[in-house]
């Protein structure tokens, strides 16, 4: 069982979310060429070890997830929010004690 900690929830059972998949893929922009549209969303690594996956916390408070996951043991390094908006508001909220 993989017990996932939101930051707004606490650790829950992964159950409750949903894979989103591989967190390291940088779409292109909507105008780029057919190959690369391809490219990102076919051609993927099977990573062996630590990767960033992006899990969406469903049965929850719905926040999109970035997760540091090894897939070998599954073992979660980190968890933050995907938003960078939201990632940045933690942060500063945390810094200030509170």
């Amino acid at each position: 069982m993989i017990r996932i900690n939101c930051p707004f929830c606490g650790p829950r059972d992964h159950s409750e979310f949903t894979y989103g998949g591989d967190g390291s893929i940088v779409y292109p922009e909507l105008e780029a060429p057919r190959e690369a549209w391809h490219d990102a969303v076919f051609l993927r690594e099977n990573i062996c070890g630590v990767q960033l996956e992006t899990w969406q916390h469903v049965h929850g408070c719905r926040i999109w997830l970035t997760i540091e996951r090894d897939t070998l043991t599954h073992e979660i390094h980190s968890v933050r929010p995907a938003h960078p908006g939201i990632a940045a508001a933690l942060h500063s909220k945390e810094g200030a004690g509170t």
